[in-house]
């Protein structure tokens, strides 16, 4: 017999983990893994984002379950499970001095209190792998920053017997991954590629603003091959249709030229318990040989 491999994505709204990592995770799904999504919170203060649903009334009124169904298609596409951590949506505050964020929102609890329903996740689902934000959420979101911590503290305290001795027994994660699928390198390469096919690339303004500003790369220490996934990708995304434009730029690179030109999605290792050998191609790497009986 052979142990099931695992795998848990933490995001912090419905779409995120359409945006995020979801050719790995169909790609994972076509190979026997058992992948389940993690959402911190329901996205109930997002915005519509789409123009064609913008000004609807009965959508706006109803953000929350309009949300949620989105989920649960984007779930289906995937082949993933997923739960939610039932935290409420933050909100982007925007404006220069920033307002403070909503009383009770998901960024304003304690890391110690907002980790309890993770660690009771991890230890439910008993995940080897785990993928995450960085530190400063990929963006700097104030519910992907807490997601971001959330993650870290869980991936320690599911593995301590003597943390959050209610929520289950103990299982310790081997490997925690930051998602990197959004680098310079990866813009450049696909923007540069479009122009030497005389399209127009949509990454222009976005390369420009990136160059400007004072943000350092990250180190990439692990591309997964998932080009054939990337219309599954897609697919799921657009699920979420109040927060996607189906005409926006996320779909004006033809798939074909993505398959060509950067057919891999991209993770920076933070954490492992296990050796395996950088760069890697496979989120499990090192993890076979720790489980046992597996081949």
């Amino acid at each position: 017999m052979t142990e099931q491999l695992r795998l848990m994505a933490v995001h912090a709204h419905p779409d995120d983990e359409s945006s995020k990592g979801a050719a790995t995770m169909a790609m994972y799904v076509s190979r026997g893994v058992d992948v389940l999504v993690a959402t911190c919170t329901g996205g109930e203060r997002g915005s519509v984002l789409n123009p064609k649903l913008q000004g609807d009334a009965w959508i706006e009124e109803n953000i929350h379950e309009v949300r949620a169904k989105e989920m649960d298609a984007a779930r289906e596409i995937l082949g993933v499970k997923q739960a939610w951590l039932g935290f409420v949506d933050s909100g982007l505050p925007e404006g220069d001095p920033l307002p403070p964020l909503p009383e009770g929102c998901f960024a304003l609890k304690t890391v110690e209190e907002a980790a309890e329903p993770l660690v009771r996740l991890i230890r439910e689902f008993r995940p080897h792998v785990i993928t995450t934000y960085d530190e400063n959420g990929g963006y700097p979101h104030p519910d992907h920053i807490m997601t971001h911590k959330i993650s870290m503290a869980a991936f320690d305290a599911a593995g301590d017997p003597d943390a959050y001795p209610e929520a289950g027994e103990p299982w310790q994660p081997l490997k925690l991954y930051y998602n990197q699928g959004i680098s310079l390198a990866r813009i450049k390469a696909l923007d540069a590629a479009m122009n030497e096919r005389g399209m127009e690339s949509p990454y222009k303004e976005w390369i420009a603003r990136w160059e400007e500003s004072d943000r350092t790369p990250r180190e990439i220490t692990t591309r997964v091959p998932c080009g054939d996934f990337f219309e599954i990708r897609d697919k799921a995304l657009l699920a979420h249709a109040t927060q996607i434009d189906p005409d926006g730029p996320w779909f004006r690179v033809p798939l074909e030229l993505q398959r060509e030109v950067w057919p891999t999605e991209d993770y920076e290792l933070a954490r492992s318990l296990v050796d395996s050998s950088l760069p890697e191609d496979d989120l499990f790497e090192g993890i076979a040989a720790k489980i046992p009986n597996a081949s």
